[in-house]
Formats: structure tokens, sequence, C-alpha cells
């Protein structure tokens, strides 16, 4: 097939669209576009093209979403949009060739091409190695998906990890819990660790110590680190975060590393280092000696998503997964930074 492919990481504030040349090509032509202006997937596509494009005609294309692809549907989790199907966006688009993945699993695609320059270690200062990989990421949601190194190549696991229970251990957390599952029948860990995550926990805490707390967005609570509560909300968000992220290591054995995503830690990952996520990931009797030796890094590069949705092109078109993994994630070329 002639033509670029267009490639699109899609979450439930804004859709991030741009054009690539094969696997290995730098994104051109990105552009964010806001969810809640566009009445669905298709319409936003068409949109991106006729304002950036208009003048290319893409051959392929591989839109990641933020929520669950099954059964030949799509629905984004956190967005006003209807169902759909892949085959309804192709031919609103008049595109020979459209898949639609979950964004984490894009995301997990793009896991054994980052390098150094795209990673910040976070605790163990470990590099990533061999095997199975992990990535956990808050941002409108709360994303989770593995990566499996087999015969055939790299194959990710998509999923809805978000939605397992918050893993709450001080009397503070199981407060915290007790509040949420109060006010929305539920203690899910996407309710607290996401960017509404944020305002709960800092609005919860404030109803704990029996203050009348400003309702502060998910940004404030980020800027305000001079304020105790908000500095204790982000100190526990974090903790929170380090205690899922050593459950996702255990469940998946992903010894290969777990990889922190989303578009929140990146504006605190000074909070981050300094937090207790690396500690409450480890402390988990009596696994400790084995949860130390799994590094965990923040992912900094810009685009990660967009890269791992034209690797599942590449793959699409050949017809099979990526070429055989040959035993490390080094196999893999690293992904050039912008």
């Amino acid at each position: 097939m002639s033509g670029p492919w267009l490639v699109a990481d899609v979450g439930g504030t804004n859709a991030r669209f741009a054009l690539v040349d094969g696997p290995d090509g730098d994104p051109s032509r990105v552009h964010s576009l806001p969810t809640r202006d566009h009445a669905g997937l298709a319409e936003a596509a068409a949109a991106y093209l006729d304002r950036y494009a208009a003048d290319v005609r893409p051959s392929a294309a591989c839109l990641a979403v933020a929520g669950p692809v099954t059964a030949g549907t799509f629905h984004l989790t956190n967005a006003g949009w209807p169902k759909g199907t892949p085959e309804a966006v192709r031919a609103h688009l008049g595109l020979p060739h459209l898949e639609i993945i979950n964004d984490f699993e894009a995301l997990a695609l793009a896991l054994p091409r980052l390098d150094a320059t795209g990673l910040v270690p976070i605790g163990s200062g470990l590099p990533p190695g061999d095997g199975i990989m992990a990535v956990v990421g808050p941002g409108t949601g709360l994303g989770v998906a593995g990566l499996v190194p087999t015969a055939s190549g790299w194959t990710p696991l998509p999923g809805e990890g978000g939605q397992v229970d918050i893993p709450a251990a001080t009397d503070r957390e199981i407060e915290v819990a007790r509040l949420l599952r109060a006010e929305r029948g539920s203690a899910t860990a996407e309710l607290l660790l996401s960017g509404d995550g944020l305002a709960r926990i800092h609005r919860y805490l404030a109803e704990i110590d029996g203050a009348d707390a400003e309702p502060l967005t998910a940004q404030q609570v980020c800027e305000r680190r001079d304020d105790p509560r908000c500095d204790e909300t982000l100190r526990m968000f974090c903790a929170l975060l380090g205690s899922l992220a050593g459950n996702v290591a255990l469940t998946l054995g992903a010894q290969g590393g777990v990889f922190l995503g989303g578009g929140i830690l990146p504006r605190i990952a000074d909070v981050l280092r300094d937090s207790a996520f690396r500690d409450r990931f480890e402390r988990k009797p009596p696994v400790e000696d084995y949860l130390r030796g799994i590094p965990t890094s923040l992912i900094v590069h810009p685009r990660p998503a967009l890269a791992g949705a034209a690797t599942r092109i590449a793959q699409s078109l050949r017809g099979r997964r990526p070429e055989p993994v040959p035993g490390t994630p080094s196999g893999s070329e690293p992904l050039e930074l912008a």
C-alpha cells in the first residue's frame, strides 16, 4: 500500500492524530482535537484529515482508544461517544485498511522501542530487563496492559485493569476508600488513580479531617505543592499507584519492567520519585525480593502510543505478529525521539 499511515491516540479529553511513513517513521502533522467537539471517532478522524491532511490519502490507519475493544465494537470509557465498530469508521473515512485497538495495547507495543532518553527510572534505578513487561498509566482514566515475548514476536495483553479494587493499605487510605464506596457504590482504582481521582482524594481527606476545603481540580492539586492537604493528596496518589503497580507486576510476572504512562505523572515526576511509590511496589511479603528485581520507569517520550499504533499496522499488513523476539527487548530498534 502506498501513502502514509494514519495513527491516533484517543482519550476521554483529547484525540491526538498523526501521519507516519511506515513503522519506523517519525509522526508528522501531529494535532490534538478536543474529544467533546466531535460526535464520534469517525467524525474526529475526518475532521483531522480535512484540516491537516487534505493533500494526502492514508493507505492504512490504526486508532488507539481509551476503552474496551471487544467483539467487533469499541467504546471510549470516559467520553460521551456511542459505541462503534471499526468497519463503520473505515467506511466513513473511505480507507482500505483500518483497525481500532485499546490505547494501552498501543502503548505496550511501543515499550521495546523506548530507549533511555524516553524513560526515567523510578526508585530502583534498574534498567528494563528481559521478559514480560507491563504498563500502568493514570490519565483521564487508568490504563493497564502487558506485553509478552513469544516465538512469533511481542504480543500485547490489553484489558481493563483500571477497574480493579483500590489497594488501600493505611488507615487514611482505607477511610478514603470507604468514602468513595459510599459515594459511588464501588472503590475501583480508576476512581482514585486518575485525574478526577486526585480531586476526590483531596475532598475525602478534608472530610476525614472535618475541614471545609475549596473544591480543586486535578491541575490545581498538582500546582499547590505548598498546601499540606494537596501534598498529602499527591503522596497518597503515588503510594496507591505503587501498590497497584506491584500487583500488576505480580499478576503478569513482569520481570521486564513496569512502565508508568499517562498524562498526569510527568507533571508530578519529582513527587513520584520522592514518594512511597517504590516502597509500596516492593512491600508485599513474602515476595519483596522478587519485586526488588523488577525495574519501574516513568515514560517521558511524548508520543509512545502513536508509535505503538504504527507497529500494529505493520503487524497487520504483514499478516502476522512482529519478527521473533531474540531473547531480550534489545531486539527492537530504539524509538527515535523528536
